[in-house]
């Protein structure tokens, strides 16, 4: 990868509105239900799980879990678990914040896993999905943006560690 600043797919300030749409939607189903914890998939998700609970207006929680399912490059690996969530959520409203969902692979094994914690509902969240590439059977619930079969990074994702903090998405070549 270059020195220079990846190609702006998605401009920060479509990422605001699009966060802000969502976070109204979000409150708006669950105006009525409690407190709604959200679990935001480390390390992608942290941009985006901050802005949009800053943009909801019903009560939340915020939990972290995290997940491995790449290396320091662009080959998926398998699923494995890094760090639970600490708090309980059975019995709660959940929604699962997710960066990006691409085969679906890793938001399926984390619904497994959170189910297990008997929370009240899980749901879920991505900032991107490319969903001509999803592989598993998953359905997500509040959608950010569709995308092709790009790398990207920025707004939280990274290709090997990079652009994490880019304050818009754009896209990458792997060079592996």
């Amino acid at each position: 990868m270059s020195d220079t600043q990846p190609p702006v797919m998605i401009a920060e300030s479509d990422i605001r509105e699009r966060v802000a749409e969502l976070a109204g939607k979000i409150s708006a189903d669950y105006a009525d239900k409690g407190e709604l914890v959200l679990i935001g998939v480390l390390k992608g998700a942290f941009i985006f799980l901050a802005d949009l609970a800053r943009n909801l207006t019903i009560p939340r929680a915020i939990e972290f879990i995290a997940v491995s399912s790449y290396g320091t490059g662009s080959k998926s690996g398998a699923v494995r678990l890094v760090m639970d969530v600490r708090g309980s959520i059975e019995g709660r409203h959940v929604l699962i914040v997710e960066d990006i969902v691409d085969t679906g692979n890793t938001l399926g094994y984390l619904i497994g896993i959170l189910e297990s914690h008997n929370p009240a509902s899980i749901r879920t969240c991505t900032l991107l999905h490319k969903a001509n590439h999803t592989k598993v059977d998953i359905d997500i619930d509040y959608i950010g943006f569709e995308i092709g079969d790009e790398w990207v990074v920025g707004y939280g994702l990274d290709y090997a560690e990079q652009n994490r903090t880019l304050p818009y998405i754009g896209n990458v070549t792997p060079t592996d």
